[in-house]
């Protein structure tokens, strides 16, 4: 499991460090001191999880998720407590408030393990746990008591929700205990689109498309749901629905 630390605090990102070693799977591929510089690495280094810090010179941790379009799992590491809940508006796996103790550095890495694979058998054992779906697969969904079984077609939107995932289809609007990230590296890239961090859109659903603000775009969903695109995205959007 790749990591990428980002903190300011050159002792912070030593101590960390020393933690996360002690841990078998976790390789450390990189350290930033700003945003910046992490964005960089982001790009290039490819993390499974960034241990990320809030307050630093320049942009905060939160406005660097808002600059990226792909966005790895991500574990805020701060001395301060009142970023907690808008830290899980960000999808963010866990919240570790320093000095941060081993106990709850392994925890949260587990919660990172769980979130990138599936639930899986001794007899499939040799199976991928992140196969890819495709438009005919069909997809079971628990929240609380009810359940579905869901045509992968028949979802028109999943969206980040908290520290969960939202998916709608027909009149429905379960969450699931999966990160955005998760389920988009099991659905089909040409059925299903990253238009922003916070949501996917099953292209197949798309009824109207209208540009929007700084050269980004607004989908109108059969639905009745308005998604807008980044203008990163944007671009990719034209490229892969133009002839």
């Amino acid at each position: 499991m790749k990591a990428l630390i980002v903190d300011d605090t050159r002792l912070a990102r030593k101590e960390l460090r020393y933690l996360l070693e002690q841990i078998d799977d976790i390789v450390i591929v990189g350290e930033a001191a700003h945003a910046d510089e992490a964005q960089e690495k982001i790009v290039a280094l490819c993390p499974d999880v960034v241990f990320l810090d809030i307050q630093m010179p320049g942009r905060n941790g939160f406005e660097l998720l808002e600059s990226l379009d792909r966005v790895p799992e991500v574990i805020f590491t701060t001395a301060y407590d009142a970023y907690a809940l808008k830290a899980f508006e960000y999808n963010a796996l866990d919240y570790l408030q320093k000095p941060i103790q081993f106990e709850r550095l392994e925890q949260a890495v587990e919660k990172v393990r769980l979130s990138s694979t599936s639930p899986s058998t001794e007899a499939d054992a040799d199976t991928p746990p992140s196969s890819m779906l495709s438009s005919d697969d069909r997809v079971f969904v628990k929240d609380g008591d009810f359940y579905w079984f869901v045509p992968i077609s028949d979802i028109r939107l999943l969206e980040v929700d908290g520290s969960y995932t939202r998916i709608r289809f027909d009149t429905h609007q379960p969450m699931i205990p999966k990160s955005l990230n998760h389920l988009e590296s099991r659905l089909d890239p040409r059925l299903f689109f990253r238009a922003n961090r916070q949501q996917i859109v099953n292209l197949r659903w798309v009824d109207q498309v209208a540009p929007w603000f700084s050269g980004g775009l607004k989908l109108m969903l059969r639905g009745g749901e308005e998604v807008e695109v980044s203008r990163r995205q944007a671009s990719r959007f034209k490229e892969l629905m133009s002839l």
